[in-house]
């Protein structure tokens, strides 16, 4: 069984599986994070969900581009975590089955391109404190102890 964050699963509420992989991509003592400033503002791991007919390592690359500008390389797979929850931009409850995976930041090639992300280097143990979901949080703490 992959180990549940965040809020409990409701009662009589249809969930749709949302495959995802999110990175923890450190460089030294920092971390990148993204900050997603709509629909709340938080801070998370690089990342998304895995569109039909992508591979896993693909959307990964896809998604950290994306959302922070940077290419990656040597992902390599840390452990996976599950949350139930409403996600507005699509309208839609989804349990999120989410692949976590550190990967090595290469090279920034501009801004991010997903509108409303800004891509953020901070120091490691205040990565930890940012991260506004758990699951993000006890992978990241798992990738930098």
């Amino acid at each position: 069984m992959i180990r549940r964050y965040g809020e409990a699963v409701k009662s009589g509420m249809r969930y749709r599986r949302r495959p995802g992989v999110y990175a923890v991509l450190v460089r030294g003592d920092q971390v990148l994070l993204t900050h997603q400033a709509e629909p709340i503002p938080e801070f998370q791991l690089p990342g998304g969900g895995i569109d039909p007919g992508e591979a896993p390592i693909a959307a990964l690359h896809r998604e950290v581009y994306e959302e922070t500008g940077w290419h990656i390389s040597t992902p390599r797979f840390v452990g996976m975590y599950r949350r139930f929850t409403y996600m507005p931009d699509y309208d839609k409850w989804a349990e999120k089955v989410c692949a976590i995976y550190v990967a090595r930041p290469t090279l920034c090639m501009g801004p991010p391109s997903e509108a409303g992300h800004t891509a953020i280097w901070t120091e490691a143990g205040s990565a930890l404190s940012l991260l506004t979901n758990q699951g993000d949080r006890a992978m990241a703490a798992r990738v930098l102890r």
